[in-house]
C-alpha cells in the first residue's frame, strides 16, 4: 500500500468496520474505548494494517512514496510517523462514526467512506504508471532498470500482503458481526 493512499484507505476501513459493528455499538452506551468492537478494530490496525503498510515502506520505499521523493533521503522517523499515522487512521475512522452509528444515522458513515474513496479513485489515473513499475527512484526517473510489477519481488509482496489484508478484513468483519449475534437480549427491568 503506497503511503500516499494508506491513510485514506485506513479511514475507509475503520468506518466500514464501525458500520459492521453497528448493532453491538448501538447496544453499548459508554465510552467507545471500553467496547469490544473498539478492541477488535485496534487489534486489526495494530497487527494487520500497520505491518502491511510498514512492509511496503521498509522494503519498497520508493514505490511506497510513488517515486515522488527518493526514499533513501527521507528520515526514518518520517517513515515511521507516516506508518503509525496510517494505523491510527483506521481507529480514527472507526471512532469518527461511532456516534452516528449508535444513532442509526448512516449518512455520516457513508461520507467518511465515500469521500476518501473518491479521492483515491480520482488519484489512481495519475498514479497508475507509478503503481505498475518496480524500481528505485533513480531508475524510475532515469527510465532504466525498472521491471513490471508482476515480475518483481514487489509484485509478490503485493500478492501476499493483499491476501493477508483481505483475509484479515473479512475475519475482523465476521468477528464484529458475530458480537451482535451473541449479545445477550436486553433485560426487561
Amino acid at each position: 500500500m503506497p503511503i500516499a493512499f494508506a491513510h485514506l484507505v485506513g479511514l475507509i476501513l475503520g468506518a466500514a468496520l464501525a458500520w459492521v459493528a453497528a448493532p453491538e455499538l448501538a447496544r453499548l452506551q459508554g465510552p467507545v474505548v471500553a467496547t469490544r468492537p473498539f478492541s477488535i478494530v485496534l487489534a486489526f490496525a495494530t497487527f494487520v494494517w500497520l505491518p502491511v503498510v510498514g512492509y511496503f515502506m521498509a522494503f519498497h520505499g520508493d514505490w511506497s512514496y510513488l517515486y515522488l521523493v527518493p526514499w533513501r533521503r527521507v528520515p526514518s522517523a518520517v517513515d515511521l510517523s507516516l506508518v503509525l499515522f496510517a494505523s491510527v487512521a483506521v481507529v480514527a475512522g472507526f471512532c469518527a462514526v461511532v456516534t452516528p452509528v449508535r444513532k442509526r444515522r448512516f449518512g455520516p458513515v457513508l461520507v467518511v467512506i465515500v469521500v476518501p474513496a473518491l479521492l483515491v479513485l480520482a488519484a489512481l489515473p495519475f498514479a497508475a504508471r507509478r503503481f505498475a513499475i518496480s524500481g528505485t527512484y533513480a531508475q524510475f526517473h532515469g527510465d532504466f532498470g525498472t521491471e513490471p510489477i508482476g515480475a518483481s519481488l514487489l509484485g509478490r509482496g503485493i500478492l501476499l500482503m493483499g491476501t493477508v489484508l483481505v483475509t484479515a478484513v473479512f475475519w475482523t468483519a465476521h468477528g464484529l458481526a458475530r458480537l451482535a449475534r451473541e449479545a445477550p437480549p436486553p433485560s426487561d427491568s
